[in-house]
């Protein structure tokens, strides 16, 4: 079927369903941010392949609602089907709740499947429309009936994180949570996420591309932990590891029912952001139900000294990897034609002879000219571009090792970069710089330092549509909560061990994009009289490309971080390369 012919499909089951309106959200029933395909039903229904967006139905409009990240890709992709793109964040565009509200007449029924819904959004929704006279329902799943040939669960065994890379036990963890209910005033807690469960179990698996996670449930009580899982994906010679560590194998569809054989005294802490609508709606049946963030995910996001260790051993496997890349694409350049998808594949294998190697922690955006102005643009057939040397390459890419994930964008420039190119990449390269020097004090949130990576681009009226940090997981998500560095407000501070990308960047729509980026991680400084101070340290290894820079427009500090920084590249991971690439790497770390 085309996108029209599923669309007017899933229309009929509206009109059978009395429905006015069906939401077909981004996620999975773990809330995930990148899905199996399996649960890829707003790509299937659209061909709209962003990691985010929305999807409204009605009887006579079709709409996805996405942010900035995405606008140029759902503009292409959307085209030639009867989908109309509703671009978050611009002036006067109402997101998809609002419109709803505005558009539906009283006594209108909205539907989805709570099943893939979170519970956050769900009464919200609910609120919302309640003024207006509008109801929703959640029993609805329209896309299983039209979807011919879905995918399949996947059904590969997962396996052990060791503690030598994880740096605490299961058992460990299981205690930190349970004392984090006690401290709340709950006794059990239903953990979806599979982020959350991978680091509570210490378990990786091969369910979600990129991402090392198991599809399954955790329920933890004051004295057991269910694991709700495929039976087909339990490693046998990890079942009695985790029995004698008090954690019981259960059905994953079992789910639903156990929670109906809890104890009605039973208090469930919710994260109402994290569980999706339909198991809230069952706990919330018999149960009382304390709303809070999952313990466990504050506790993820603090790496421990073990962790951050396998993280800056990563980054130097990573920068050993890159520099072998970027070393062949710059001798190769001129004898043989290389374009994007030919670059993808070069760097995956460059990546994956290094030691501990996984896999990519993402699909690599490699955009050459006008395709690096797509902030998450994913070269193709159809949209590939050979490299040249009048314009600027943009790689942002990473690697999965069992120490660590990385997460990095750097630009590079086979020709001579204009006057415009150089202007760019330095304005980007100040506001990173800016944001890594800053020292703050605790109790500090990533709203608040924002400004530092943004401050010389506003001065001359530009800016970019997208957060300039997001949190990183170690050998898990490269796109892990709570923290975040991006304009819009988050109660989460930023603590000691939290590791966070610094990507500011600037795009030309059909010209170039520029984005650089590093991982940082955030560490105690100082006491003063004024209180506990914070500061960055700068986990990422590789240089950045000094012919884009425009020295005047660095102060004096700005580059003496520079060379400090590439210092430190050259040191830390030159003994990883052969003579050859550590004279590269030499020169390209020398004084600016």
């Amino acid at each position: 079927m085309t996108i029209n012919e599923r669309i007017n499909s899933l229309r009929s089951l509206m009109i059978e369903k009395n429905l006015d309106a069906y939401i077909i959200p981004s996620t999975d029933p773990h809330i995930s941010e990148y899905v199996t395909p399996k649960w890829q039903s707003r790509s299937w229904i659209s061909g709209f392949t962003g990691s985010a967006g929305t999807i409204v139905i009605t009887r006579d409009h079709a709409g996805l609602w996405t942010d900035g990240r995405y606008f140029l890709q759902a503009s292409e992709q959307l085209s030639g089907s009867e989908i109309n793109l509703h671009k978050l964040g611009m002036s006067g565009v109402k997101d998809y709740p609002d419109w709803l509200a505005s558009t539906l007449p009283k006594n209108s029924k909205v539907g989805f499947d709570s099943w893939v819904f979170p519970l956050n959004i769900a009464q919200k929704l609910k609120e919302k429309f309640a003024l207006k006279g509008i109801k929703i329902n959640g029993d609805h799943d329209l896309i299983a009936p039209i979807w011919e040939n879905r995918p399949e669960l996947p059904t590969k065994e997962f396996f052990d994180q060791p503690i030598k890379y994880a740096g605490k036990s299961r058992k460990e963890k299981i205690d930190e949570i349970r004392e984090g209910l006690k401290n709340k005033g709950a006794t059990h807690t239903l953990i979806c996420t599979l982020d959350d469960i991978g680091w509570a179990l210490n378990i990786r698996g091969y369910d979600v591309d990129y991402n090392p996670v198991v599809i399954s449930y955790l329920l933890i009580t004051p004295d057991s932990a269910s694991l709700f899982i495929d039976n087909q994906k339990i490693p046998s010679e990890l079942k009695s590891e985790f029995e004698n560590d008090g954690i019981t194998f259960k059905p994953y569809h079992d789910i639903l029912e156990s929670i109906k054989l809890c104890d009605n005294d039973s208090i469930f802490l919710i994260d109402p952001a994290r569980t999706n609508y339909k198991l809230y709606d069952e706990i919330n049946r018999d149960h009382i139900v304390v709303l809070a963030q999952n313990i466990s995910t504050d506790l993820k996001a603090r790496k421990n000294e073990i962790e951050i260790s396998g993280m800056r051993s990563a980054m130097e496997k990573d920068c050993a990897g890159l520099v072998e890349f970027v070393y062949w694409l710059e001798n190769s350049f001129g004898s043989e034609e290389i374009d994007e998808l030919k670059a993808m594949e070069k760097l995956r294998e460059c990546r994956s002879k290094q030691d501990l190697f996984y896999g990519e922690s993402f699909n690599t955006i490699a955009g050459y000219a006008g395709n690096g102005a797509i902030i998450h643009y994913s070269a193709n057939e159809s949209t590939n571009k050979v490299i040249g040397s009048d314009n600027f390459f943009l790689l942002d890419s990473g690697g999965q090792y069992f120490d660590g994930t990385t997460d990095i964008t750097r630009i590079f420039h086979l020709g001579n970069p204009s006057e415009e190119e150089k202007s760019d990449y330095t304005l980007v390269l100040k506001g990173m710089i800016q944001l890594t020097l800053q020292k703050f004090p605790e109790n500090t949130r990533g709203s608040q330092l924002d400004i530092l990576a943004r401050q010389y681009l506003w001065n001359e009226e530009k800016n970019y549509q997208h957060g300039t940090g997001h949190g990183v997981g170690c050998f898990m998500n490269v796109h892990e909560g709570p923290q975040n560095i991006r304009t819009e407000e988050n109660p989460t501070t930023l603590k000691t061990g939290m590791i966070l990308s610094n990507e500011p960047g600037i795009y030309r729509a059909n010209k170039h994009g520029v984005r650089l980026e590093n991982l940082i991680l955030v560490k105690d400084y100082k006491k003063s009289d004024f209180g506990k101070f914070l500061e960055f340290e700068t986990l990422t290894l590789f240089p950045f490309e000094k012919k884009c820079i425009n020295k005047d427009l660095l102060t004096d500090l700005e580059v003496n971080w520079l060379n400090d920084y590439h210092q430190m590249v050259y040191d830390r991971c030159s003994e990883l390369l052969d003579d050859n690439k550590r004279e590269w790497l030499k020169y390209k770390c020398s004084a600016l």
